[in-house]
């Protein structure tokens, strides 16, 4: 679908990046199209999975959540049915907001997003339970400084 994505397509995806709560008449409004045309374009965006989902961005603070921890994780196991079981076990657990397989030095790198440090200690002794690991290093964020930012399409 990337190749057929035009001008038009690009303007819808922006403004739902910037505010995927407006309405559908708004969102026509801003990127010049009538409603019904501007429906049809979104649903074809969204048949197509390059529309996934829509959220809701939260204030992690007010919510008592404001400790971010950057997770960098390797091992010595590199097997299709290991990763299998690691991609499970991180799954159950649900202060792990992001989750890669990275290049480099380490293989894996977790987002997590958690109250405090003891939460964040918790978090670490269900991430080692279960599998083992070669190392866990942990960042621990002071200050998003740019955090959630639209991808940019043109």
């Amino acid at each position: 679908m990337q190749s057929k994505l035009d001008h038009m397509d690009l303007r819808i995806l922006e403004e739902l990046q910037r505010d995927s709560a407006q309405s559908q008449r708004a969102l026509s409004d801003r990127v010049g199209l009538s409603q019904n045309a501007c429906w049809r374009r979104l649903k074809t965006l969204e048949a197509a999975g390059i529309i996934r989902n829509r959220t809701v961005v939260l204030d992690r603070k007010q919510l008592g959540v404001g400790l971010v921890v950057f997770a960098m994780i390797k091992t010595r196991h590199h097997s299709a049915s290991w990763l299998k079981q690691f991609r499970q076990h991180v799954s159950t657990i649900p202060d792990v907001i992001d989750f890669f397989r990275i290049g480099g030095d380490y293989d894996y790198l977790l987002k997590i997003v958690t109250r405090d440090m003891n939460s964040y200690d918790e978090v670490y002794k269900r991430l080692i339970g279960d599998l083992e690991l070669e190392a866990v290093t942990s960042y621990f964020a002071m200050e998003a400084i740019a955090e959630q930012r639209p991808i940019r399409l043109t």
